[in-house]
């Protein structure tokens, strides 16, 4: 009987994924043994001294990672604007070359144009990163929010234009270390950024050719 309902089962699967669109391929789904994560260096090793993994099971270690990766990949995009977007003030060809000042001052003089665009741009890949990786609300119980799928790795969104994530599972560990190290520096970037554009006024770039 159990043979019978788990053959139906995937056939069922199997029926409906014929419709799906293609996907890539994917590195295997880690096992999430803190001690095995990528992102772990030498001499500092598992780095977590509030103990926030010690209190969370998987699903919860997967939703941390996600939310580490977001963050680092926006940061390291705002590191880049910030040094592009005063490089370039009153010389771009953007906005008639108008926006000036440092950088925390650059969105408040776009016209509301670039917002209503900025908006729906990033509602579209949040909307995808969602229907990717999330456990659809309405299958979600009501004290797990934000559960990510079994089957999603966090940070994998099929997204490999240049073709470079190894499938070699070590290759894989290594390049993805480097990626969680260059977010991490970079939100510790794009906060002092921040701080300092906001405490004096000047760029950071103003700053660097001042000193």
């Amino acid at each position: 009987m159990k043979f019978i309902v788990a053959s139906l089962l995937l056939s069922s699967a199997a029926a409906f994924n014929a419709f799906a669109p293609k996907k890539a391929a994917k590195v295997a789904v880690p096992t999430y043994n803190v001690e095995d994560l990528p992102g772990i260096l030498a001499p500092v090793g598992f780095f977590d001294p509030l103990g926030f993994a010690a209190k969370a099971d998987e699903a919860t270690l997967k939703r941390y990672r996600e939310a580490e990766l977001a963050h680092g990949r926006v940061s390291m995009l705002a590191v880049v604007g910030f040094f592009v977007g005063e490089k370039v003030e009153g010389s771009s060809f953007l906005f008639d070359a108008s926006i000036k000042g440092p950088a925390i001052s650059h969105l408040a003089q776009v016209p509301g144009e670039f917002w209503a665009l900025l908006a729906i741009g990033i509602g579209a890949a949040e909307q995808s990163r969602a229907e990717l990786g999330w456990v659809d609300p309405k299958d979600t119980p009501f004290d797990r929010p934000g559960l990510l799928k079994e089957d999603y790795s966090p940070g994998d969104l099929n997204f490999d234009p240049l073709s470079l994530k190894p499938e070699d599972p070590e290759e894989f560990k290594i390049m993805a270390t480097k990626e969680l190290q260059h977010g991490r520096l970079a939100m510790l970037a794009a906060a002092g950024f921040l701080a300092q554009e906001k405490a004096d006024g000047m760029g950071i770039i103003e700053h660097l050719q001042s000193m």
